[in-house]
């Protein structure tokens, strides 16, 4: 363990180029907006000193051993650093005994305990009384769900702040910092492009100390040149890194090159291609949840009611990214790819939502006809709200002569199903129901009525014929093609 009341003065140049820029104070310190940005809750806390106990939950990288430094610096507490690796309850006592002392000298103290799920039921219930007689203040660091992996006793005792992976600006911010900061790199002339960096950055997947240590062993491995400089090359980096360093940003033309390379491989119903596309941008580093989402996008606007189980699958793997993350999940998004591309296309939904949308913007005023408008007050029933409603279930077909269109789209049509998959069969019913509807009205505007024996004045739609089957088709025709 390592003991210190306050920061270090001099900076150890050989020690590694994290451990060299380790911020020291929350101005410093880059990420964790949601917690110790202007205003924010962390933030607040520290700068109120009203700090007690609380466990940092995050993946490596993200700075939490950092921001429990900085808390011990701006509280000018005692600072214990204390591993869950090495330690056990022996060494929990010497340090508990050496808080105790120094609290009834006035001095508090922090003891930070990383990888703290480490410690069995006994070692993390040692630390209980002094925690609760104010000994000591502990922060714990875990990078598993402290619900699981910390005594509940323990935890009722502390505040857990959830930390988050870097984002990829976050990642550029800090290796820009690491090239100009003196106590990094900044005494070094270095030569790297910006790819590079991005690339870093990408490779590094929001953990800071992995991208530092990368870029310092790219630096170290770099060409000096006659002025004394350093260049930083593709092949150096992709020594580096063990992998080839594909030209991919997130944020920029590639990204969307890609992905629509992806989204048209599978409306083109190429599954070789698609597998292609989508390893290009998961192997270069891409969120597969935002593959994923774009998916479940594709499932409805490229194949929609043509293979309604398209949606199931893409949201299924959606969820199995959350669950497995990368890179086991490259074999769900795979599965959901390929079944994307080989499945019937139809772009009838997104075609009839975008027909309903510029009709909307133009006739945003246009009223909800009164025979559809809710009446369930007395002023409403007098002005005839819910007058002419027709209850759909009283009739055997489950259907009415009722318009439900405002009276300026009567007989605009949104939804035109095509002939693919699912949705030949949904065309057919659409028809059916369509030309009994036209039936019945022209048989009420002669001053007919409707049959009291609940027949249908168009013999092609058969009562009770429009329940709409798990796989997706109509009645017992089959899958209509």
């Amino acid at each position: 363990m390592e003991q210190l009341s306050l920061f270090s003065a001099e900076v150890n140049m050989s020690a590694p180029l994290a451990s060299r820029l380790r911020p020291q104070t929350l101005d410093d310190y880059i990420g964790q907006e949601h917690l110790v940005g202007k205003g924010k809750v962390l933030r607040q806390i520290l700068e109120k000193d009203m700090i007690s106990s609380m466990i940092f939950w995050g993946p490596p990288g993200v700075g939490k051993t950092t921001l429990a430094r900085i808390i011990a610096h701006m509280t000018r507490a005692s600072f214990i650093d204390f591993s869950a690796v090495t330690s056990g309850i022996k060494e929990i006592r010497e340090v508990m005994k050496q808080a105790e002392d120094s609290r009834l000298m006035g001095q508090r103290t922090i003891v930070f305990v990383d990888e703290i799920h480490r410690f069995n039921k006994a070692q993390q219930d040692a630390f209980l009384p002094y925690v609760e007689k104010g000994s000591i203040i502990l922060i714990g660091a875990t990078t598993e769900n402290p619900s699981f992996e910390i005594n509940s006793a323990l935890l009722s005792r502390c505040k857990v702040f959830v930390l988050k992976a870097l984002t990829p600006e976050d990642m550029r911010r800090l290796l820009h910092n690491a090239l100009t900061d003196r106590r990094g790199l900044g005494s070094q002339v270095i030569h790297i492009d910006e790819r590079l960096l991005n690339a870093i950055a990408v490779f590094a997947n929001g953990d800071a100390r992995m991208a530092l240590n990368t870029l310092d062993m790219a630096v170290l491995n770099g060409r000096i040149e006659t002025d004394g400089s350093v260049t930083v090359g593709e092949e150096v980096l992709e020594q580096c890194t063990g992998k080839k360093m594909l030209l991919y940003d997130r944020n920029g033309e590639e990204h969307y090159n890609l992905i629509s390379a992806l989204h048209k491989s599978m409306r083109n119903s190429d599954p070789d291609a698609a597998v292609y596309w989508l390893a290009r941008m998961l192997e270069a580093g891409e969120d597969p949840l935002y593959v994923a989402r774009r998916l479940v996008r594709f499932a409805s606007e490229d194949v929609g009611i043509a293979d309604s189980g398209a949606l199931s699958v893409a949201v299924a793997a959606y969820q199995a990214c959350h669950f497995n993350g990368m890179p086991e999940c490259n074999v769900n998004l795979t599965h959901a790819v390929v079944y994307l591309s080989m499945a019937p296309k139809s772009n009838a939904l997104y075609v009839g939502y975008e027909t309903a949308k510029q009709d909307a913007a133009r006739m945003l005023t246009e009223p909800v006809p009164l025979q559809i408008r809710n009446g369930v007050t007395s002023l409403m029933q007098e002005l005839h709200y819910g007058e002419g409603y027709q209850y759909a279930h009283d009739r055997e077909e489950k259907l009415t002569e009722m318009e439900c269109l405002p009276q300026a789209l009567k007989g605009r049509e949104y939804y035109v199903p095509g002939n693919q998959g699912a949705e030949a069969s949904v065309a057919e019913k659409l028809r059916q129901v369509k030309a009994f509807k036209k039936a019945l009205r022209e048989e009420l505007s002669n001053g007919g009525s409707r049959l009291d024996d609940g027949s249908c004045p168009d013999d092609s739609f058969q009562p009770g014929d429009n329940s709409y089957l798990s796989d997706g088709t109509y009645g017992e025709e089959g899958d209509g093609g």
